[in-house]
This record gives structure tokens, sequence and C-alpha cells, in this order.
């Protein structure tokens, strides 16, 4: 624990909130520069001389502990037969083993306790480390109001993998929050406590680059998008500023209900789709928050072999990315269906329907029981706006 402390926190804090500030493409190699770097600007004292002053100084602490407990405790150290002998030999066998009770120093105070941790920290295990008992804020609402939002937050990728039971509380703890035009609702490098679903009206993203003395703006986020959950899922400050575009309705989560009943769920579907992704050609030149982005948006669909999965001439809303098996594409020629091409793992279809609004080109059907990630019309303009030169221009492989 000690360690954990001591060590391993103030510089995975550090790393980790750069590393988010940062947002570069490849994380790996920044935060490997970034230890480097921090080795390099340290102390330049030897590792081993410092471990073994550190060494020398706990054991003089644990001496000191020792001696106190021993005044303290007065002939209760010994032994009943007066073998003082066997009390010193056992002070001697556990002189580093470990100290009964820790210095004032390493104890957090109350309010540290109550106080949401604001940065990223290498959390232990054990008993002092277990989870207090949850109870869900409750917001009295309407059947009316329920449903709405209900639909608001089926939109949202940090909902969809919620079970029935967890998604009536999260809708019971969402409080419902209005903002007028040009107002600041989180700014960068704030705390945050809370997430927030957009309801209704637009919000504008802006965040300031190192070296840059005006923001950029980024995104506008729209009716079933999230914003602030980033220092939720992390522990680190607010990565960017939320300002209305217009006057807006705004769904607020607390830190506590994310953790306990959203956070698990949303972090693993969206590692598990980052992951895939870079495997994925089309999206080799977004960075890491795009990448993340398309992922919250993406929602599972599985067909069996055999199974159509969109159909020559009908209208198409919906674009498609194979995470496992195969399929095929077929066009109508000559009286019956052709193969123009094979899909595999990583492989997209759909698009040309979205960018031109025309009906399906193509019928494609799936070779095997496959998996695949499917984007609405609305989340793959936004999302696949910046790619969209490159999307028209493998639309030719249908016509070819």
């Amino acid at each position: 624990k000690t360690y954990i402390i001591q060590k391993l926190n103030p510089l995975l804090e550090d790393m980790v909130t750069e590393c988010l500030t940062e947002m570069p493409n490849d994380p790996v190699e920044f935060m490997i520069k970034y230890l480097r770097e921090n080795k390099s600007s340290g102390s330049k004292e030897a590792p081993s001389d410092s471990l073994q002053a550190e060494n020398d100084q706990l054991k003089k602490e644990i001496n000191s502990l020792r001696e106190m407990l021993k005044h303290g405790g007065g002939d209760a150290q010994g032994t009943t037969d007066g073998d003082n002998d066997s009390v010193v030999e056992s002070e001697d066998e556990d002189d580093d083993d470990y100290v009964d009770e820790l210095p004032d120093n390493f104890v957090q105070s109350q309010a540290q306790r109550n106080k949401a941790r604001a940065s990223v920290s290498a959390e232990a295990y054990g008993a002092w480390n277990v989870k207090k008992e949850f109870t869900p804020p409750v917001y009295p609402k309407g059947d009316e109001q329920k449903a709405r939002i209900k639909e608001v937050l089926s939109k949202s990728f940090l909902f969809a993998a919620l079970e029935n039971n967890d998604f009536a509380i999260v809708v019971d703890a969402m409080k419902e929050e209005t903002v007028s035009a040009k107002e600041r609702v989180i700014n960068q490098g704030d705390d945050g406590d809370f997430l927030f679903v957009v309801e209704s009206g637009e919000l504008e993203v802006y965040k300031k680059f190192p070296g840059d003395e005006e923001e950029k703006m980024l995104k506008v986020c729209e009716v079933g998008d999230v914003f602030g959950e980033l220092a939720l899922l992390y522990n680190c400050p607010r990565a960017a500023s939320i300002e209305a575009k217009t006057d807006c309705r705004l769904l607020r989560l607390d830190r506590e209900t994310f953790n306990h009943i959203v956070k698990d769920a949303a972090a693993h579907k969206r590692e598990r789709y980052e992951s895939f992704l870079k495997s994925v050609p089309l999206l080799a030149s977004m960075d890491a928050y795009e990448r993340g982005q398309i992922a919250d948006a993406l929602k599972p669909v599985s067909v069996a072999a055999g199974e159509m999965v969109v159909k020559q001439g009908e209208p198409g809303d919906t674009f498609y990315v194979i995470e496992e098996g195969a399929c095929e594409a077929l066009k109508e020629r000559d009286g019956g269906e052709q193969e123009v091409m094979s899909y595999d793992s990583g492989d997209y279809f759909g698009e040309l329907a979205l960018l031109r609004g025309e009906p399906r080109a193509a019928s494609v059907k799936a070779k095997t029981d496959a998996k695949l990630l499917a984007l609405d019309r609305r989340s793959f303009k936004r999302l696949l706006g910046p790619l969209q030169d490159l999307l028209v221009k493998a639309c030719d492989r249908y016509t070819n």
C-alpha cells in the first residue's frame, strides 16, 4: 500500500492526465516517451542507494513505533514465564515484515475520504478498499417523462449494455436540467462529478491545445449524445469545455450511480470496439479520440448463415462493419443473383445508400454466422464525415 501511495500514484496520475490531454494517435509510444523523459529529469541518485536509504528510514520508524508500544504496554510485552529473550527474538524476526500501525500521514482524513477522486490511481485490493453500500438517488418522474428519458438514453452507447433493472435505476437517478444558449456546462481542466445526456438542443465542444491561445471547436453534441463521461470513466479532469449553442434540456447523472451501474458495462464495450476498430483499414487515418466516438455509437447485430442483411433496391439507413464471420454482396443480373464482392472481418458495406441517398446497390447475405457492428444514418454523417472522400472512391467497387 505504501509503495502504491508514494511511488505509483503520482507517476500514473501525471502520465494518464497528460495522455488524455494530448490524446496522441499512439498512446503506448506517448507513455513510453513520457516515462523516459520523466526518468531523465528526475533524481540522479542511484536507485540502489535511494532504496537503501528509504529502507533504513522505514526501519527507524518501525523501531520507534515499537518503542512507543513497548513503553505503553509495560510488562505486557513479555511472556508469562519472564522469558524476555523470546520477545527480542520475535521482534528481530518481524523487523522487515510489517508495521502494526500506519503512520498518521498514511491515513486519509475524513474530508479526503468523502471527496470524489479527481485523478487516476492504481487501486489496491483488500478489506480496507471494499466499496460501501450504494443507494441510488431517485428523482420522481411521471410515466410520460420516463418514457421520454428512455427514448433518449436508448440512443446513447453508454446505456446500451445495461440490463432492464439497471436501466430503470438509471432513469430514476437522472435529473433534468435546462441551460441557456451560450452558457458553459463544463470547463476544460475542472474536476467532474456528473455526466450529461442531451435531451433537446445542441451544444458545442471546445478544446484548448497546448501552445494555442484560442480554443478550437471540435464537434456539436445533439440529442442522445453523451458528454462529460471521460472524467467519470478515467477519474481525470475535464478534457474539453462544453457550451450550449441553443437553449437545451439535459439529463444529469451523478458519479456514484455511474460507477456502480454504468461504468463497467460502458468501459468494456468501448475497449472492445476500440481495439477492433484499429484493425479496420478505413479508420486507419483517424486518431484514438475519433475511433472512440465511433465505438461509442456502434450497435451489435448478429446474423445467421444465409440470412439477408440488406436487399438490393430497398432504402438504406445503416452502415455495417463486420466484426466476425463472412458476408457476400449479390447483384441481380440476367434473371439471377451473382456474387460481386466478398467481405471478411474488418470490411464494411452499406455506405453507398447513405452517401448518395439512393436505394441499396446490392444485396448482402451472411455466408457464415456473423457479428456486425451497425452505425445509423445520423451517426454515420456526423462521425465519418472526414472520411467521405475515401468512401466515395470506394463506391466504385460496386460498378467495376
